[in-house]
């Protein structure tokens, strides 16, 4: 049984690992090193008032789940808390989502709820 509970917790911090409300708050030190190491990286810029970022997370959460977007490191961007990182990626509007390749901005979406078109700016991070 104990075991059981162990396996069970363990399960439960896989899951919450992949969600992009328990991704990381955003780094400078962590994004830079994976920048420098052209690794795929999300930056997705949220307010936890904003109903588009709400409908979001779920689609995010899914797709990063799938294997052939599963190497995406993601950051969480809080747009009312951290207004120097914002800033820092000329960033307007909460819901925004940048992708990262090579070392470099490939592209970004402001207020996108599309599966599918949320799936092509992710892949494009790959």
């Amino acid at each position: 049984m104990r075991n059981f509970f162990r396996s069970l917790l363990l399960l439960s911090l896989f899951v919450a690992g992949s969600s992009l409300a328990a991704s990381p708050a955003f780094d400078q030190a962590a994004f830079d090193k994976l920048q420098a190491e052209g690794k795929p990286i999300l930056i997705a810029v949220h307010a936890d008032w904003c109903s588009i970022c709400k409908k979001q997370e779920p689609i995010i959460d899914d797709l990063l789940t799938t294997p052939a977007l599963k190497s995406i490191t993601a950051f969480r961007v809080d747009f009312d808390k951290q207004k120097d990182i914002v800033r820092s990626f000329n960033v307007s509007r909460q819901s925004t989502l940048i992708v990262f390749k090579g070392g470099k901005e490939v592209d970004r979406s402001t207020g996108d709820t599309s599966k599918h078109w949320i799936s092509e700016l992710l892949k494009k991070a790959i």
